[in-house]
């Protein structure tokens, strides 16, 4: 019974987690789909057989499928839920049946409906954040140094407790999160401090090493000097927000974590990053279920800061340029616009074959990892 009510607590909190961003990337497709005039034949959350199933007045079936990894928009015309057109089946249909066919629209149209599902998860991200700001505010530290990890680099540097970091590089410091922002895009590069203590103003240059933390597509690599904030007092302040602050915070906090995370996905190509560290479902359910699991202690706030992070994960994954995916359709219509024409019938179902095999095989890879990580802790712990 432990065993059953401890996969509970994860396997929920994990479909919820996904099930939301998948229902919001998917409807940006369908609502842009609809205003551009296509019909939509089907909308589901999950893959395989239907759980529950309703058709709705203009012809869609909304549906509810048993295996909860994602989800996908099918418009009249495609032959999958991919937006691939089966050729055999638009040319026996009416020309008016043809007109709203997602194959029969203008590139701009085709590219706005499959842009629009990436787009609606960073403005999911941008609403949850502005939401959390608007009501919780936020705690703000003091850019002071409380304590500083023997053998960092901030120690080999020079810092001390106490030090109040007035400026990077000639960029002015007003809080702890302000400094870690810009040491942890700077890792193994030298950086100028100018910092306050005992009433004077010192220089000192510092060079951030690389540290790993994780977050829901996996364990990434920051800069990091080894400082942890003063806590005193008087070196802390919680802020409260207006809407429209929040709301410009929540866009500045979107794309700092879609810098963090583009500059990760950057790396994997690159070589740079570790594929070993990739996260799968199995690692985002790991975060899912500790968040949900402190919604007793300290609110929503954590469990919906997750949603929000997956998000624009989920968005810059499907902005690359692999066929399957939104990026790779975005692509194919960069071709097209080019060229005047599309890529012919052949070179498309090879493309969107390897694309299948590329997410696949990444699919595999990483629940490889999160069970390789599983294991690894399991038998640490009964070592």
């Amino acid at each position: 019974m432990d065993i059953l009510t401890t996969f509970a607590l994860y396997l929920i909190p994990f479909i919820i987690v996904l099930s939301v961003v998948v229902f919001v990337h998917e409807y940006g497709h369908f609502i842009v789909g609809r205003w551009c005039g296509i019909q939509v034949d089907a909308f589901s959350i999950g893959f395989g057989p239907e759980l529950w199933a309703r058709m709705d007045r203009y012809g869609t079936r909304w549906r509810i499928a048993t295996i909860p990894l994602g989800g996908y928009v099918k418009f009249h015309g495609d032959a999958n839920g991919a937006s691939v057109a089966d050729p055999d089946a638009i040319n026996a249909m009416s020309p008016e049946e043809r007109a709203v066919t997602f194959a029969a629209q203008s590139l701009s149209k085709r590219a706005a409906v499959v842009f629009a599902g990436p787009l609606a998860n960073f403005l999911l991200a941008i609403v949850i954040f502005t939401g959390l700001l608007y009501f919780n505010g936020r705690t703000v530290l003091a850019p002071r140094v409380g304590t500083v990890v023997e053998g960092g680099a901030g120690q080999l540097a020079g810092f001390q407790p106490g030090d109040l970091i007035l400026s990077i590089d000639g960029v002015e410091i007003s809080s702890f999160a302000k400094m870690q922002e810009i040491v942890s895009v700077s890792a193994e590069k030298p950086l100028s401090f100018v910092i306050r203590r005992n009433n004077q103003d010192l220089s000192l240059l510092a060079t951030p090493a690389w540290k790993e933390i994780k977050n829901p597509v996996g364990t990434m690599r920051i800069g990091m000097l080894g400082l942890q904030a003063s806590t005193i007092a008087e070196d802390v302040r919680d802020e409260r927000y207006g809407l429209g602050q929040s709301l410009y915070l929540a866009v500045e906090e979107t794309w700092q974590i879609s810098s963090r995370t583009g500059g990760y996905m950057l790396g994997l190509v690159t070589g740079r990053e570790s594929a070993d560290q990739l996260s799968g479902p199995i690692g985002i359910a790991q975060m899912s279920g500790q968040m949900a699991k402190a919604v007793t202690k300290v609110g929503l706030a954590p469990f919906l800061n997750l949603i929000a992070i997956l998000s624009v994960s989920i968005g810059l994954l499907n902005l690359l340029p692999v066929p399957l995916l939104d990026g790779g359709h975005l692509l194919f219509y960069g071709i097209e616009a080019l060229q005047g024409r599309a890529l012919n019938e052949r070179a498309q179902e090879f493309a969107f074959r390897l694309g299948l095999a590329m997410v696949g095989a990444l699919m595999i890879f990483s629940t490889y990892n999160d069970l390789a990580r599983l294991i690894a802790k399991w038998a640490g712990g009964a070592s």
